[in-house]
């Protein structure tokens, strides 16, 4: 009995339809890690503008009242924590627009960075889920809190979610490797 062998089949596409592939892995599916990476070193520039943006939109949600606006907050969270400024419309616009208008450049080590969007998306699901169950005044104490944060990255850069991640680092609760630059101020750039 012989083998039946049909020849390849060739499919054209045309030059003009963008074609996504994603990242082949070590073993030629999605490269996951690659899916979810987060930059680093990160622009300190484009954070704070970043976090600018969340101040705006969370003042608004705070003085208007609607509940809706925590729900956009936390996804935007959700997005930078998951997939770095690559899909978040604020991260998008910080680092494609504003930052290279400003033509400023300071790096800073990632992790802590991704750690404190994490946080800030902890908070901001929160304050939702409390939204939603009614329980406004705890989810506006939330916001307040957010806002809080996001004013002293954007106006003072202090990014209190990387001192937490310094804390936690120094007392071995995040593995050194998670941020080497965190722990030899060699490998800072400036």
């Amino acid at each position: 009995m012989s083998k039946l062998i049909s020849p390849p089949v060739r499919t054209e596409i045309p030059a003009e339809a963008p074609v996504q592939v994603p990242a082949a892995g070590p073993r030629g599916g999605i490269d996951w890690a690659r899916v979810f990476a987060f930059p680093n070193p990160v622009n300190e520039y484009s954070a704070r503008i970043t976090a600018a943006f969340v101040v705006l939109l969370s003042a608004a949600t705070l003085l208007t009242g609607f509940g809706w606006g925590l729900a956009v907050i936390a996804a935007g969270f959700w997005l930078r924590v998951l997939f770095g400024p690559r899909i978040s419309p604020f991260g998008l616009l910080s680092v494609k627009v504003i930052t290279p208008l400003l033509g400023k450049t300071r790096l800073v080590p990632g992790p802590p960075k991704r750690f404190a969007q994490g946080i800030g998306a902890a908070l901001s699901t929160a304050a939702a889920v409390l939204s939603a169950a009614g329980l406004a005044p705890a989810a506006w104490t939330l916001l307040v809190v957010l806002i809080v944060a996001a004013s002293l990255e954007a106006f003072a850069g202090f990014c209190l979610g990387c001192v937490v991640f310094g804390m936690l680092q120094r007392r071995g609760l995040i593995p050194e490797d998670v941020c080497e630059a965190c722990n030899d101020i060699s490998l800072r750039r400036r």
